[in-house]
């Protein structure tokens, strides 16, 4: 009997390729199966679903993992699957997994996410596809219980597989392994970033505006990411990339519109 193919994982991010929770990311994959790391060469936090279009990209090999085939994209997160996919792999990898991010993406952070923006790239392309995020921001997070988690999570996908269009959404609260009660599998929860500006001057006089903001939590549900992270689990929401109200088309339906 032929031994049994190894799944082939592509990793991304958009902390870039020199951040601590990639490497963790990558630690927690090589037991899963053969790896491809391509990952923005500077930070892309916050880019959601953009892509390069009026500037070239580059494509550079990195030495960042030893052992691991690994490059640096100049683009954003998803610039960064859409090359893995058609420009290195010319094919279809069994897994996508983001991050480690630093910082949350739970609740409407999803929207501007570079970290799961790559991984609904992955779903358009059917490919399963995984974000993950930690709910610290710190230069030196410790990533030991998220790259855990990871690895379990990885490894329920390739086992079981998902829905075409659809990637996982997953948060880990900022907790120790002992501290983490379990997983939860969730719907995304109603929170808003009620945003504000710090207007500044630069040196010469000229005005500049630093975005700030408080965000502001309207679901109080137990079956939501806010309330897992709260109470020490980790979050899943399963994710898809239809944005279609569809309770509303047969209501539509019925406007008496004037053409």
């Amino acid at each position: 009997m032929p031994a049994k193919k190894k799944p082939f994982i592509l990793i991304t991010n958009d902390d870039s390729i020199s951040a601590g929770g990639i490497k963790a990311l990558v630690e927690a994959m090589k037991p899963l199966g053969d790896i491809l790391v391509v990952a923005p060469d500077k930070p892309q936090s916050g880019m959601g679903h953009a892509i390069t279009i009026h500037d070239p990209l580059r494509l550079k090999p990195s030495n960042e993992f030893p052992g691991i085939e690994a490059y640096t994209c100049s683009g954003t997160p998803v610039d960064c699957v859409k090359l893995a996919i058609y420009e290195i792999i010319k094919d279809r990898p069994t897994l996508l997994v983001s991050g480690i991010n630093h910082g949350s993406n739970a609740a409407t952070n999803v929207l501007y996410s570079g970290t799961m923006s790559a991984a609904v790239e992955g779903a358009i392309e059917n490919i399963p596809s995984i974000g993950f995020s930690l709910l610290d921001h710190a230069a030196d997070a410790d990533f030991e219980a998220a790259a855990h988690y990871a690895r379990i999570i990885a490894q329920g996908v390739l086992d079981n597989g998902l829905q075409p269009g659809v990637c996982l959404n997953v948060n880990i609260p900022k907790a120790t392994k002992k501290e983490i009660k379990g997983l939860k599998i969730c719907r995304q929860g109603k929170a808003f970033w009620e945003d504000s500006f710090d207007k500044r001057k630069d040196p010469f006089g000229g005005e500049y505006y630093w975005l700030t903001g408080a965000f502001e939590r309207t679901d109080k549900g137990e079956d939501t990411d806010l309330w897992a992270l709260e109470n020490n689990y980790v979050s899943i929401v399963p994710t898809h990339f239809d944005m279609t109200a569809h309770h509303l088309i047969s209501t539509m339906n019925e406007w008496d519109l004037k053409v």
